[in-house]
């Protein structure tokens, strides 16, 4: 029998990665929609966790440097410094005493957070295939049937707030740009003499090799649309910077072309994607990103399900060929053939279309 109190501290843990935290928010906000007086904190890795400072509805964001913490905690003289920097983590993490401790991700790292947690009722999914199937339940006192693992992520997390008896009415994913983020990504298209339209922001790499469109590809495509007047802007990580400039490299046109890749953080990309009149991305973090700003959108697929886990929302298209092994969620492959079939010119056209379609809804308002 569920109980009729409603819940004054809440804790998510959704840990990581950057699509997989954003996915998370509207299941965040459905939570404050029913609670509004309730403190909501949420512990993330640092790779995710920029996305969550600052944000309005969530009055304490908790760190997990897992990462750092690896490759610093054999590190000569690093040892004793690193255990002090985990033991005051976990003492934050058990300062509160939650009603509700929500495990949405479900793995065996998120599962041993919510055991150091402080909590009363904690609630996660029972294994399945696919999900909660490291053992993570074993850490949790309430346990409620994940929708099919074909299902969006974004749907299943919903579900799993709604069987606990929260009001989930119809999912919008959303990022609010911060105003500094966008004024100053103004600035710096101003700058660059990118005020003509189409501007678009091209977000080339992605973290599985089996999801990588071909550079040359890439760079085919930019002189088409460089061609035709377009102004792009690519983007990317830090470890991207390499592989964007070979990208840039290959182009026969440079003009109208910056490439920010490792020089923008992720609200600083989340402003970018919200003044581009069109973002084309692999199946990456930022993807999700330019989804939840409401960017114009165009994804490329090759080895995983978009109805899964692609863009959420009405205005994106997804661009992927329908092959036999098509998806087959591996991170190496032999043939790369879903992601090698589709042609610069396939690309292009859909750019073109798309561009087009937001041309014209501009002229109809």
């Amino acid at each position: 029998m569920r109980e009729t109190e409603p819940p004054q501290r809440i804790l998510i843990v959704k840990l990581s990665a950057i699509g997989d935290v954003i996915q998370t928010l509207p299941m965040m906000e459905a939570l404050k929609d029913q609670y509004p007086r309730a403190q909501i904190d949420w512990v993330v890795e640092e790779d995710a966790s920029e996305l969550l400072f600052g944000h309005p509805v969530l009055n304490r964001v908790i760190v997990s440097r897992r990462k750092s913490w690896q490759r610093r905690l054999f590190r000569k003289g690093h040892f004793l410094a690193t255990c002090r920097e985990i033991r005051r983590f976990i003492r934050e993490l058990r300062s509160v005493r939650y009603d509700w401790v929500i495990d949405n991700h479900g793995i065996f790292k998120s599962g041993i957070l919510v055991a150091f947690s402080r909590g009363r009722r904690k609630i996660g999914f029972k294994a399945s295939p696919g999900i909660a199937d490291e053992g993570s339940y074993f850490f949790t006192n309430e346990r409620y049937q994940p929708l099919p693992i074909d299902r969006h992520a974004l749907e299943r997390y919903l579900d799993l707030i709604a069987q606990v008896g929260v009001s989930v009415t119809r999912p919008a994913l959303r990022f609010s740009s911060a105003a500094g983020a966008v004024q100053k990504a103004e600035k710096l298209l101003h700058e660059q003499g990118f005020t003509s339209a189409p501007r678009i922001v091209i977000h080339p790499m992605a973290k599985w090799a089996t999801k990588q469109w071909p550079l040359e590809n890439f760079a085919r495509l930019a002189d088409n649309l460089l061609s035709q007047g377009a102004s792009l802007v690519f983007t990317g990580s830090s470890e991207d910077r390499e592989a964007v400039q070979a990208i840039l490299d290959q182009m026969q046109i440079q003009q109208r072309t910056m490439n920010l890749a490792g020089k923008t953080g992720l609200k600083e990309l989340a402003a970018l994607f919200s003044l581009a009149d069109l973002v084309l991305t692999t199946d990456t973090g930022p993807m999700h990103l330019a989804a939840a700003v409401n960017a114009p959108l165009i994804a490329l697929f090759g080895p995983t399900a978009p109805w899964r886990t692609g863009p959420y929302g009405n205005n994106h298209l997804i661009l992927r060929k329908t092959l036999p092994c098509s998806p087959c969620f591996k991170r190496k492959c032999t043939t790369m053939e879903c992601m090698n079939s589709l042609t610069v010119e396939e690309v292009l056209k859909a750019v073109e279309e798309k561009i087009g379609k937001k041309n014209e809804g501009k002229t109809e308002e």
